[in-house]
């Protein structure tokens, strides 16, 4: 089995050495990211100008344009065998509900949902600690990957479909790996506002204190499982 990852939070991010560590438990990887930071770019693509490739190890390449675009260089041109799956995170931070519309971890697998292959996005939610900080020990999602692995590769989504997983903030759950819970999408908005300071407004997102629809994607990670989410690439689809 082969694996194209990328994200959208570079090349260097924790959460994306992670998931090819785990990923090569089931099969070959390459790798495909952008060189920087494209969190929120949602399916921005590169369509007015080029887009430069520099391979920085062994199937691990690091490109200049945004996530979706390593999805298309990375199916069309920059993996050497045909891929199976592919592969998006682990994105530092949730991408539940309509956050799923503005995500670049989420476009890889669309994108790759649009050339006919198989997508799991995996993104790891976590509350920010009273003194502001936010913490991860990325060691914590090695057995969860495993898991959602384990169950998600012997069963591809239906076709024009994809794999949204959110994994639950380490403090909400006590076994290493918590309840798997197939959620729906929760259709609710953020919980936000804007700092004003004169003529200059500052988003601030509260992202805990957003609705839980019972039983949807939000409610399921917020209480400290693993939600799978069975999206469609496109509305309507």
């Amino acid at each position: 089995m082969h694996f194209l990852l990328a994200n959208d939070d570079g090349i260097d991010a924790p959460g994306l050495a992670m998931l090819a560590e785990v990923a090569a438990e089931f099969g070959d990887v390459t790798v495909v990211a952008p060189d920087r930071q494209f969190s929120g770019c949602g399916h921005q693509t590169t369509t007015d100008g080029h887009v430069t490739v520099e391979e920085v190890g062994p199937r691990r390449f690091a490109i200049t344009g945004t996530p979706a675009d390593c999805t298309r260089l990375g199916l069309m041109h920059l993996a050497d065998e045909d891929v199976d799956w592919v592969l998006a995170g682990v994105n530092h931070g949730g991408n539940l509900g309509i956050d799923t519309a503005m995500s670049g971890t989420v476009a890889v697998v669309r994108e790759a949902s649009l050339f006919g292959k198989p997508g799991i996005a995996v993104s790891q939610y976590h509350r920010r600690r009273a003194d502001g900080s936010m913490p991860m020990d990325w060691e914590t999602v090695r057995p969860k990957l495993r898991a959602v692995f384990e169950r998600l590769l012997t069963s591809h989504p239906e076709p024009g479909h994809l794999w949204n997983v959110n994994l639950p903030d380490p403090g909400d759950h006590e076994p290493p790996v918590p309840e798997i819970v197939d959620a729906p999408l929760d259709l609710g908005p953020l919980a936000f506002d804007y700092h004003v300071d004169g003529d200059a407004y500052t988003f601030r997102g509260r992202y805990h204190e957003r609705g839980r629809t019972p039983g949807s994607d939000v409610d399921v990670c917020f209480s400290g499982r693993i939600a799978l989410t069975h999206l469609p690439a496109l509305v309507g689809g």
